[in-house]
């Protein structure tokens, strides 16, 4: 089992893109510099956090650098389907008239 954050497994990380990558890494760099202020000041009450969250810098490095390299293949940007307009019943009714007029005059 490994240890660190449970939302930075490989699996995981494999779908971020490498902005959200380079993000993720920030945050564990600072997570990890508060961490070690705690460790010297006295007041860090969880050791095996530090261990983890070095872990998981270590798995985002390398998850960019097999990117960089070809070994591990880039997510492709997900498109969204534009949403189906919605027709409302006035909508409908004044279309439904001017077809009813057109009618008439023939």
């Amino acid at each position: 089992m490994a240890i660190g954050s449970k939302e930075l497994r490989p699996v995981e990380l494999d779908t971020f893109e490498d902005e959200r990558l380079v993000d993720e890494l920030k945050k564990a760099k600072e997570e990890l510099f508060n961490l070690r202020f705690q460790s010297a000041t006295g007041q860090l009450e969880s050791h095996g956090r530090l261990r983890a969250v070095k872990r998981d810098i270590a798995r985002i490095y390398t998850v960019l650098r097999e990117r960089e390299l070809g070994i591990r293949a880039t997510p492709a940007p997900v498109e969204t389907a534009p949403k189906a307009k919605k027709t409302t019943k006035k909508a409908d009714k004044p279309a439904e008239s001017t077809e009813a007029e057109t009618a008439e005059e023939k």
